[in-house]
């Protein structure tokens, strides 16, 4: 049974919905990608895998992204919840930044594509259920990789997003105290 604060020691979060991370994070962007480039599902791939999946032919378009860093505004809110026992509800904004790689022959196409694609609020709006908006999107810069003594082109584009981070704590409500108050005053 996971602590409350009448047990002391370290606190969990309880009951509240965690935002989306990992693979259900990568599937999300993978999701972006396809219905902002139009892409194939199977060409749009998160960055880093368990295993890495052959890599396409130079003459194939596709894209490679994942989230390279994750950045907390400091100073969360915190703010007790009297409700029933009482709860203390935490929220902290936070930047994604994600690194968007396409690759073959209509590489810098689809990237510039992607970019525009995310100013277009339709495309945007389908990341409202998460809680996530775009705040800006980087231009488009050449990265060509030789890779087997071939020169694959390659063209990057980083994407900032925000999101609030909302979280529940069991801290309770404080039902008595083993000190009195003197209302007393003397004049």
């Amino acid at each position: 049974m996971p602590n409350d604060s009448s047990t002391g020691g370290y606190i969990l979060p309880a009951g509240s919905p965690e935002p989306l991370e990992g693979d259900a994070l990568d599937a999300l962007l993978q999701q972006v990608v396809v219905g902002v480039t139009g892409l194939p599902g199977s060409m749009v791939r998160p960055r880093w895998q368990a295993t890495v999946p052959k890599q396409p032919e130079p003459s194939t378009d596709w894209c490679a992204i994942g989230v390279t860093n994750m950045d907390p505004d400091d100073y969360p809110v915190e703010q007790h919840d009297g409700t029933g026992d009482g709860h203390d509800n935490y929220a902290v904004h936070e930047t994604l930044i994600v690194l968007a790689s396409f690759y073959g022959p209509n590489s810098m196409m689809n990237a510039k594509v992607m970019r525009d694609g995310l100013y277009i609020a339709q495309n945007r709006e389908q990341l409202t259920p998460q809680g996530i908006a775009v705040t800006d999107v980087g231009k488009p810069i050449a990265a060509p990789e030789l890779i087997n003594q071939q020169w694959v082109r390659r063209f990057d584009v980083a994407i900032r997003f925000r999101r609030k981070v909302e979280r529940s704590y069991p801290i309770l409500n404080i039902l008595s105290a083993p000190f009195e108050i003197d209302t007393d005053t003397h004049d």
